[in-house]
């Protein structure tokens, strides 16, 4: 069923690639006032013929909403997207009653600084709201979102993620949503990595791996990362949906996490080590079915 909500509800998106597209593209359709910066003048343009407010700054497009979005590639892009000069908190009075959601993905540490400098600088609440669904399912309004922050804060980002989310979940305070984040890419990552091979090992056995998702369904082996990527792996469809250099930003922050608890996840090594390999390949901001690269020299035929 289709989420709406009343069009009244000001939002501003600030970042607006893969993912901060779809997210604002979704948010208009259900009726929200969206403003958008990026910059990357093309993409805020492009959002400008669906309906959206082109903002020439992220401090003009906070100021004009009440909730604001950010989907942005690191820590240090967030930050200065809020903190530098015509950033969002230049836009806050200091008694501001607006909400800042921050849906990239980002280290815990990083995410909890953030919140509390803006806090106390402009009494703005923060709200760490990484997703997991990618743009397909931002457009659908089906995105799972793991939030971390206030019980109060975490229930008024619901004006805005009722209309984006199947399932949102609160984990806790500041930084809960992005540790559950982590969590999430290391079993992406991991997935990612299995699906390639069974699709190769099915191909080398003389098997049509476009039909392992249906040959499997309902057994222990089924998960939506084979529903998706199978058949997208098998084809060698690779079409943005989700770029290896974002993902290995994430796998790097489960190990700097993990080191510094002296916690061994020898498997997220593996992954990690497999996607820096084609980071320095210099294929970083293709999408993760072309992890079926790695096979090339066994390709058959």
């Amino acid at each position: 069923m289709t989420k709406t909500t009343a069009p009244t509800t000001r939002v501003a998106v600030i970042g607006v690639g893969i993912m901060g597209s779809a997210i604002a593209r979704r948010l208009l359709g259900c009726g929200h006032r969206v403003s958008v910066f990026d910059l990357d003048a093309a993409k805020v343009a492009a959002l400008a013929e669906h309906g959206a407010i082109a903002a020439a700054t992220a401090r003009e497009a906070a100021g004009a909403s009440d909730f604001v979005i950010t989907s942005l590639n690191s820590a240090a892009v967030v930050e200065r997207a809020i903190f530098g000069e015509h950033g969002i908190a230049a836009a806050v009075p200091a008694d501001a009653q607006r909400l800042l959601i921050d849906m990239s993905s980002i280290d815990p540490p990083s995410t909890r600084r953030l919140a509390q400098s803006l806090r106390e600088r402009t009494g703005m609440g923060f709200v760490d709201a990484p997703l997991s669904g990618g743009a397909p399912k931002a457009l659908l309004g089906q995105l799972t979102v793991m939030a971390g922050g206030s019980a109060e804060d975490v229930q008024r980002a619901r004006a805005v993620m009722d209309s984006l989310c199947a399932n949102y979940t609160h984990m806790g305070e500041s930084g809960a949503g992005q540790t559950t984040k982590l969590v999430n890419q290391l079993l992406c990552a991991i997935g990612f990595q299995a699906v390639a091979e069974a699709v190769r090992l099915a191909e080398a056995g003389g098997v049509d791996a476009s039909k392992l998702p249906a040959a499997l369904s309902g057994g222990r082996a089924d998960s939506q990362i084979l529903r998706e990527f199978g058949p997208k792996m098998a084809a060698r469809d690779y079409s943005p949906t989700g770029r290896i250099d974002n993902m290995l930003k994430d796998l790097e922050a489960v190990q700097a996490f993990s080191q510094g608890q002296r916690l061994p996840l020898p498997l997220a090594g593996a992954v990690s080590e497999l996607h820096r390999a084609f980071v320095a390949a210099g294929l970083g901001a293709h999408d993760t079915a072309e992890m079926m690269r790695q096979f090339s020299g066994y390709e058959r035929g």
